[in-house]
């Protein structure tokens, strides 16, 4: 029996009640798995997104058995030869299988983009939320994010490889402290607004402990945006470590990775642009698909969004 109910009841009795004032929910209604699925399922271009994306990691994990060539393997009797049932792509300048290292290019990219928007999203959450919950804390939190984002990503990408030494685990690092200040920022947002409501200051008035209020109340509504923003930054980072490969700032040449194999073919451009064509291709469709896939998330989790679909 709801409250309204309840006190009808009463008032039919003959009690004297004086309503208390309605309360927004602590928890609005959550959307359910199913029908999350069903608002993203009707968008075409969203399951476009989710296939591209699926193949793209079926690619990378099963790369072992889509080749029969080694990425790194250099036969330089085999150099420059033109695509064939040996060597689908053909091969680069030192010989190497193309379609080999951009199957294989697919791990890099994926690896990257993965671990940069889990590792960004958890440390821009956590700084989020202290700027946007503790008001002596926004300040100074938020003057040194600005301070982050002042500076060009590829510029502060390629200072810390240059510091650092370029390998994997240095470019995820790099790549992720470029991005955390564009979550953090998202983040403190939606903790401003949601650390003025009503229910909010109760809880506060009532004596509920700090970690409490955070975990229950402002935690559970910077998921849906935090999980959009996490798919743009993925594909952010797939762009920026293929652009830090193709200026040699980046991975190592010897790893195969599309920005490596686009960087490997500028100087064969014009006798075989399908060094650079084809994991450009890949790069770019991967991104795609990325980003259609935040779009219906997005419009998923949205209700303004949803009520339009």
């Amino acid at each position: 029996m709801t409250s309204q109910a309840r006190l009808k009841r009463d008032i039919a009795k003959g009690g004297e009640i004086v309503p208390a004032p309605e309360l927004p929910d602590v928890f609005p209604p959550q959307r359910t798995l199913t029908g999350l699925a069903g608002l993203v399922w009707r968008h075409k271009a969203v399951c476009f997104g989710i296939f591209i994306t699926l193949a793209m990691i079926l690619i990378a994990v099963f790369a072992p058995y889509l080749t029969k060539h080694d990425p790194s393997a250099i036969a330089p009797m085999t150099r420059l030869r033109p695509p064939s049932a040996e060597h689908y792509f053909g091969t680069d300048m030192l010989g190497r299988d193309i379609y080999a290292r951009v199957i294989y290019g697919t791990r890099v990219s994926l690896s990257v983009g993965f671990v940069v928007a889990i590792l960004s999203s958890g440390v821009g959450l956590f700084i989020g939320l202290l700027s946007g919950y503790f008001r002596w804390l926004d300040g100074p939190i938020m003057r040194l994010m600005d301070g982050v984002m002042s500076i060009p990503g590829v510029l502060l990408a390629i200072a810390m490889m240059a510091l650092s030494g370029g390998s994997l685990g240095t470019v995820i690092a790099a790549i992720t402290v470029v991005e955390i200040p564009r979550v953090a920022r998202l983040v403190r947002g939606v903790a401003l607004s949601i650390r003025e409501q009503a229910y909010v200051e109760a809880a506060i008035a009532a004596g509920t402990s700090t970690p409490k209020i955070m975990y229950r109340h402002i935690l559970p509504n910077t998921m849906a945006p935090l999980m959009v923003q996490a798919t743009y930054v993925c594909a952010a980072a797939m762009l920026l470590e293929s652009i830090l490969s193709f200026i040699g700032a980046g991975i190592p040449p010897s790893v195969p990775s599309w920005g490596n194999i686009m960087a490997d073919g500028r100087a064969l451009w014009q006798i075989k642009p399908a060094i650079i064509f084809i994991p450009a291709v890949a790069l770019s469709i991967t991104i795609l698909a990325i980003n259609l896939v935040g779009d219906g998330l997005r419009d998923a989790l949205d209700p303004r969004m949803a009520r339009k679909v």
